[in-house]
């Protein structure tokens, strides 16, 4: 006599999957979710936290400031509305900031990515020791704003006769002289050029390096059998298969600029060779200035987000312009 057992045993012996049991998974694995969500929200709530905390919560009391009249207190209170803003626009030494930054970031921006891109290209012909080369130049982005500005204060551009580029100068025939303090002719831009040019474009160069990588190899073979050498595959090839990355690494330089802080605070106020009043102030220097300085919260907070908004135009104006992130047609 054959039982349903027996009959359920044969079935799933046949390979039949109707007849195959059900048991408990779904339970278990609703248990084991809810475990791994547990054990995830336990390991990324700290960071959650505190970056809202710190960050958003912060970035939002700093937008309530903005409309407050907020003179030695960053409590909220005494609304002004957009008075602050008002203030600002109408304010020359902000203004004046304005113009400075996009001087520097005009003079600052080609240099860095002609450099970066030249490098890139040397760097890239290296066939043994590429990866020691490459490490060589990216090793100075690790230095801090704050390291390297001091350096170039106090060892480089002191203005002392011992100084490195004093007496560099000295094998040339050039008197020493005050190379932050000088502002006839801006001598002090050199140390800011340079200073940036050695801390970022290491940086860059790894990109540029990256996106050289990914050009075939093809297109250069098929180049030179029709005879192109030198400057025309450099023009016909490479730079416009660069096009994205040089897109990307000018849009990183335009919104490092804008944010200069380190270097013109470290270089121009106190210590040594430093200056009493900067000859160049950046928008977030003049900002710095009124909230630690002034204390005026509130107007510091309306200029931060003015800022802000600038930076988002400009980089949302260079995209426009330069079609990035547009698909190939």
């Amino acid at each position: 006599m054959t039982t349903a057992s027996d009959t359920t045993a044969r079935a799933a012996r046949a390979g039949s999957p109707a007849a195959v049991p059900r048991g408990p998974a779904p339970a278990r694995k609703r248990r084991t979710d809810r475990r791994a969500w547990g054990a995830f929200l336990l390991l990324t709530a700290p960071v959650l936290i505190g970056l809202g905390v710190f960050k958003y919560v912060a970035i939002g009391w700093s937008l309530l400031l903005s409309f407050s009249e907020a003179e030695g207190t960053i409590a909220l209170g005494d609304w002004v509305g957009l008075d602050n803003y008002r203030r600002l626009f109408v304010d020359p030494a902000f203004g004046g900031s304005l113009v400075q930054i996009l001087l520097f970031t005009l003079a600052v921006v080609p240099v860095t990515f002609a450099s970066s891109l030249g490098l890139a290209l040397l760097v890239h012909r290296v066939r043994r020791g590429r990866a020691v080369v490459r490490t060589a130049f990216l090793i100075p982005t690790a230095v801090s704003y704050v390291v390297a500005s001091l350096l170039w204060k106090m060892s480089l551009f002191n203005g002392l006769p011992a100084g490195i580029a004093n007496t560099v100068g000295g094998w040339f025939g050039m008197e020493a002289v005050p190379w932050l303090q000088t502002t006839e002719p801006p001598l002090f831009w050199i140390a800011l050029i340079t200073l940036r040019l050695w801390l970022q474009v290491g940086f860059y160069m790894v990109l540029f390096l990256a996106g050289l990588q990914a050009v075939p190899k093809e297109l250069y073979e098929a180049a030179a059998l029709d005879g192109a050498t030198g400057w025309r595959l450099l023009r016909r090839i490479t730079l416009p298969m660069l096009r994205n990355t040089s897109v990307a690494v000018l849009m990183l330089q335009f919104i490092a600029a804008f944010q200069a802080f380190d270097e013109f605070y470290n270089l121009f106020y106190g210590g040594i060779s430093g200056t009493s009043s900067a000859p160049v102030q950046t928008p977030l220097l003049h900002l710095y200035n009124t909230a630690m300085g002034a204390q005026n919260y509130g107007l510091g907070s309306a200029g931060a987000f003015v800022l802000t908004a600038l930076i988002v135009l400009v980089t949302l104006a260079q995209g426009r312009i330069t079609g990035f992130g547009r698909g190939e047609e």
